[in-house]
């Protein structure tokens, strides 16, 4: 499968909060950030991007000092498998039952644009094929556009009852900046995109394989149904 490099970028989702203002979870481009062809510096600007001196957050070897021990910890992760992590009623799971499983990993909204037509694929495609392996692992984040603001009992609920949603579905985490859960920032590490490890939106997907691998990963704009045959390919594997 091809990797998400810049010529296949999708701008269409909206980065900008009601107003046209850059909301404040979105990316701090630094001076160093190398400009890819055929885009320029207002482009980028345009959509929500803001330039700053100060380093790109979410590289290992760019962290807050704070944060240095956890980045490093999430850089040297082999497998998406030796991760720990809470689920929606705050307990531990360790990534690891789901060793021989094809992970499909989502982060979820309740209130954009997407949130309908995400949830209601993603329901179906897990219908499909979790007795053949597919495991679907939906990680609720309130960074863009503050569009996930209700509490894990609400977010369940939501998901639960709206949308027959039968998956796992995980605490709350950020994906972004200083405080990335560390299973994002292994995810972001093992398949950087057009802005190295930035998540852009909600409902951004990372295909996990059998062996804890990130394989592929693909915009906000690309639905669930439009994964399914590079899902089936992974379960023959």
């Amino acid at each position: 499968m091809a990797s998400m490099g810049f010529s296949s970028v999708h701008f269409s989702t909206p980065f900008k909060v009601p107003g046209g203002k850059p909301h404040p979870a979105m990316a701090f481009l630094g001076s160093s950030f190398k400009i890819p062809a055929g885009f320029s510096k207002s482009a980028l600007i345009d959509r929500g991007f803001v330039f700053k001196p100060s380093r790109l957050p979410g590289f290992a070897s760019r962290a807050p000092k704070t944060m240095g021990v956890a980045y490093a910890t999430a850089a040297m992760e082999k497998s998406i498998h030796e991760f720990t992590v809470k689920d929606i009623e705050g307990k531990n799971v360790s990534l690891s039952k789901f060793k021989g499983k094809v992970l499909l990993i989502v982060n979820v909204a309740s209130k954009c644009g997407l949130t309908t037509s995400n949830y209601t694929e993603l329901s179906h495609l897990y219908e499909n094929y979790k007795t053949q392996g597919l495991e679907i692992l939906a990680f609720p984040c309130n960074q863009f556009g503050m569009q996930e603001p209700g509490s894990n009992p609400e977010i369940k609920k939501f998901a639960c009852t709206r949308f027959k949603a039968e998956f796992p579905i995980f605490d709350k985490v950020d994906v972004n900046g200083p405080f990335t859960a560390p299973v994002y920032q292994f995810l972001k590490s093992s398949a950087g995109g057009f802005l190295g490890d930035l998540i852009k939106w909600n409902f951004e997907k990372f295909l996990v394989d059998k062996n804890g691998k990130v394989v592929e990963r693909y915009p906000p704009t690309t639905s669930p149904f439009q994964i399914e045959k590079d899902i089936k390919k992974l379960l023959a594997a």
